[in-house]
């Protein structure tokens, strides 16, 4: 069976509480073991514990995680949901041999190094769209929940 954490990059407090709490919620309900959050949010981590409480399961939120050692302490596949990335359908088969992937998913725009460090960037589209769809589908696809 696969682990898969995600790691929210760039949450600002004041803007994406709501987005990254759909981040969160949507990681955990569709497989996912923990979710990493860049900036410390003490409100975040209460509403996922909440939700993990009255709802059960494993999953697990941390907050205030610096990025670059994180990704260099990873020992499994590094996924990076991008616009920009390689068609979801072109490499998903790869994907689905790891047994642990953390899934970066932005919420500013990330640092170019991210791209580099990847195993693979992935597109779910070559259209805008919102970051928490973008995860829907991904887990969706990675873990045949649904």
């Amino acid at each position: 069976m696969v682990d898969i954490t995600v790691f929210r990059y760039g949450h600002r407090p004041d803007r994406d509480k709501r987005i990254t709490t759909h981040v969160a919620l949507v990681a955990r309900a569709l497989g996912a073991k923990e979710i990493i959050i860049g900036t410390k949010s003490r409100e975040i981590e209460g509403t996922i514990t909440d939700v993990v409480c009255r709802f059960g399961g494993e999953f697990r939120i941390r907050t205030g995680i610096q990025w670059r050692k994180f990704f260099q302490d990873w020992k499994g596949i590094i996924v990076h949901l991008s616009m920009y990335g390689t068609e979801l359908d072109r490499v998903i088969q790869k994907i689905k041999k790891a047994t642990d992937i953390l899934v970066i998913v932005g919420s500013k725009k990330v640092p170019g190094e991210f791209y580099h460090l990847s195993d693979f960037n992935v597109a779910i589209g070559h259209q805008p769209h919102s970051e928490v769809a973008a995860l829907a589908i991904f887990l969706d696809r990675i873990t045949q929940r649904l």
